[in-house]
């Protein structure tokens, strides 16, 4: 799997989404930025990206994916 093809299927499954996504070709990173994301704990951020790519998960295109996520006011300084 490509890098922009796990970026394309996190902004569909949350549009208005920021994505970074960085990786090998199976172990990705993804950093997201999003205001869906406001109010949310980190465990329902993260299942929130996950649900994006879980078919891809359960078929073992994609093997692991590491996860960041953050709302536009916790944005890291020169990210997405």
């Amino acid at each position: 799997m490509e890098t922009e093809a796990v970026a394309r299927l996190i902004e569909a499954g949350i549009p208005g989404a920021e994505v970074e996504v960085t990786g090998d070709g199976s172990h990705f990173e993804a950093l997201v930025v999003s205001s869906e994301f406001r109010g949310k704990s980190l465990l329902e951020k993260q299942r929130m990206v996950y649900a994006t790519v879980d078919e891809q998960i359960r078929s073992g295109e994609l093997h692991a994916l590491s996860i960041k996520t953050y709302t536009p006011d916790e944005r890291p300084a020169g990210s997405a």
